[in-house]
């Protein structure tokens, strides 16, 4: 099966669903790209591809319009790899604590089934179509890991355009160096970034080596920013949660599915 093909003979699949279910092409096209079509038994998701009039095509028959819904996914975005950075300027398309680094890839080039992870819990059916427009408002720089959401869902886009500041994020970062005197303490409470003093943060130590943050409203480099205050360097930074959605174990590079009862 291909988009082309010379023979007359061979028509698209979406006019043979057509003509099957009696219904129109635009219809077709949803069955299809929601994978309720099969052609001799494999199932195709592309409504350009060519059947041959020998080829059985078969509609499931619980195939329903209704069960084509929106879904958001959850990438764990390793180092190197632009998220959200051409968003527009203000509140939502602000990077969460770094800078834009030029040239780098596209972390949306990373969703596809075979970073799928395997023990995702979602129950989700992964489709072709789940990694068509796709829209993110959860910036993370280009030298930081961590949590990124793409989602289709207009709900969820609007709930994070417009709430992103609103959101706690968690982070942990590594740092290098010796700490101030009453350092923590600083970190907490009592510093100031671009001019402005900061609001209360939550940060505590993980480890010897580690800071976890919890803030609201991070600023381009204001983490770095903060740390350098207090005698450390920013080694490593990964965003573990926004608002109440976790990372969970999600190894970098893969991605799982937003869960229906997860909420932001």
């Amino acid at each position: 099966m291909t988009e082309k093909h010379s023979d007359p003979s061979h028509i698209r699949l979406a006019k043979r669903v057509a003509d099957q279910l009696n219904c129109s092409r635009s219809t077709a096209e949803q069955f299809i790209e929601g994978g309720f079509v099969s052609v001799n038994g494999q199932v195709v998701e592309l409504p350009g591809a060519r059947v041959r009039p020998d080829q059985a095509v078969a509609v499931d028959p619980d195939a329903s319009l209704l069960a084509l819904t929106p879904v958001t996914l959850l990438l764990h975005k390793p180092p190197g790899f632009e998220a959200g950075l051409a968003q527009p300027a203000g509140p939502a398309g602000t990077a969460a604590h770094g800078s834009r680094s030029q040239g780098a890839p596209q972390a949306v080039t990373l969703l596809g089934a075979e970073s799928h992870l395997a023990e995702d819990a979602s129950g989700i059916r992964l489709l072709q179509r789940h990694f068509r427009q796709l829209e993110c408002f959860t910036p993370l720089p280009t030298e930081a890991s961590g949590l990124v959401v793409y989602t289709q869902d207009k709900r969820i886009a609007r709930k994070l355009a417009e709430d992103i500041e609103s959101l706690e994020q968690e982070c942990i970062v590594e740092v290098a160096g010796t700490i101030a005197p009453h350092g923590l303490q600083r970190l907490c409470h009592g510093l100031s970034f671009n001019g402005r003093a900061l609001p209360p943060v939550k940060v505590s130590w993980q480890s010897e080596t580690k800071l976890r943050f919890a803030l609201k409203g991070i600023r381009p480099g204001q983490v770095p920013s903060m740390c350098e205050a207090v005698g450390l360097q920013v080694v490593a930074m990964k965003r573990i949660r926004i608002g109440r959605v976790p990372l969970s174990k999600v190894p970098e590079g893969q991605w799982r599915y937003l869960q229906p009862w997860e909420k932001f």
